[in-house]
């Protein structure tokens, strides 16, 4: 799928899906809400690759008429921004690349964009609202924490050795082996500053996610069938659960 047919797909739907998110809906949501999915992922770890195959296995999987599953990386989430009235050319400041506190200072002063924090606010509410509208995949931007409030989502964290990190960033920015690793590093380190300055957590937490894969030994096509069955097996204890909570009800209406 070419960038620009991906990103012209997902911008119909999106503005499809938020215009008619009010009235309710005919299908049954996932897990209690609507369901969405958020990647959260080391620098390198192939989340781009894997959310781009992970909308027609969730399509068929848990699919409605007319709703159609999106994946919002970074250029996607920008322009789906500028659809709810944050303004696309913002994009450059968004949370999980913090610009610094000197920068963010001038810029106000300059009129350039909004305060910092006015920024990251508005920012999570329009991830939340995207979420909230459900069958989306959203790509870092901290949305597994901001979503949490949620019960639709399912969280996935992608990781994998730093040696294999760095590998494959030479190949995407066709650069040397010490450029590499320094862009890994450095955007680790940026994306643990912000988590733990924004909101308290260490990035590290496996206890933030439903799911943790190592995508160093697995082809991104497997990752996405791991991620598609882990979420149908959540589906299915969710409804077990369900019928099981039902039970003494119907055995106490029954004895009487």
């Amino acid at each position: 799928m070419t960038l620009p047919t991906y990103l012209e797909r997902g911008l119909t739907v999106l503005e499809a899906r938020l215009q008619a998110s009010q009235p309710a809906q005919a299908h049954i949501p996932v897990a209690g809400g609507e369901p969405f999915v958020t990647l959260g992922r080391e620098t390198g770890a192939g989340a781009t690759t894997v959310g781009q195959l992970l909308v027609p296995l969730l399509d068929q999987a848990f699919g409605a008429e007319g709703q159609g599953w999106v994946f919002l990386d970074k250029n996607l989430l920008a322009r789906a921004l500028a659809r709810i009235n944050l303004p696309e050319r913002l994009a450059d400041h968004l949370p999980e690349d913090k610009i610094s506190e000197i920068k963010a200072i001038v810029g106000e002063l300059l009129g350039l964009h909004p305060s910092l924090w006015d920024l990251e606010q508005r920012v999570a509410e329009a991830i939340l609202q995207l979420a909230h509208v459900g069958r989306v995949i959203i790509a870092g931007r901290a949305a597994y924490l901001i979503t949490r409030s949620l019960p639709g989502g399912f969280h996935v964290k992608l990781v994998a050795s730093l040696e294999v990190r760095v590998q494959r960033m030479m190949k995407l920015l066709d650069c040397s082996a010490a450029a590499a690793e320094a862009h890994v590093r450095k955007t680790d380190l940026a994306r643990r500053r912000y988590i733990r300055t924004r909101f308290g957590r260490d990035i590290d937490d496996a206890q933030l996610f439903d799911l943790i894969i190592n995508t160093e030994r697995m082809a991104p096509e497997t990752v996405a069938q791991i991620i598609l069955q882990a979420m149908r097996g959540r589906q299915a204890g969710s409804l077990t659960a369900g019928r099981d909570k039902t039970l003494p009800a119907l055995v106490s209406a029954g004895s009487r």
